[in-house]
């Protein structure tokens, strides 16, 4: 069916950036939103920002706000996150969350496998 793959985690210093990809591959028929959550360890996993597919809304969370920018390339199915100015608080794993509808099947809600973000000097 659909799977979301990301890739651009790491270890960054304080004020450093960083850009997670994620693509979605599959039977896919459209993509309704795709975006990024955070989960820090022994934390709840919590919303950093989204983006309507089709019209390119965004929404970020307070936390988040002026210092990430998330985008997408439609034609490969893909959304970033460009992540400045990182904070040792922004630490934690990062998910990928797409609200995908598949060929020939309904519309839900898929997770990539998460990506390591570490800031830290």
């Amino acid at each position: 069916q659909v799977q979301l793959v990301e890739s651009g985690g790491g270890l960054v210093q304080p004020g450093g950036s960083l850009r997670l990809s994620c693509a979605a591959s599959g039977s896919i028929f459209s993509i309704y939103a795709m975006g990024w959550y955070s989960q820090a360890p022994g934390k709840q996993r919590e919303l950093a920002a989204t983006m309507s597919w089709s019209g390119g809304g965004t929404y970020y969370a307070d936390s988040v706000k002026g210092r990430f920018i998330i985008s997408r390339d439609k034609d490969k199915s893909t959304v970033y996150l460009q992540m400045n100015s990182l904070k040792p608080e922004d630490t934690a794993v990062y998910y990928c969350y797409g609200r995908i509808t598949p060929r020939q099947a309904i519309t839900n809600d898929y997770w990539g496998q998460g990506t390591q973000v570490t800031v830290s000097s």
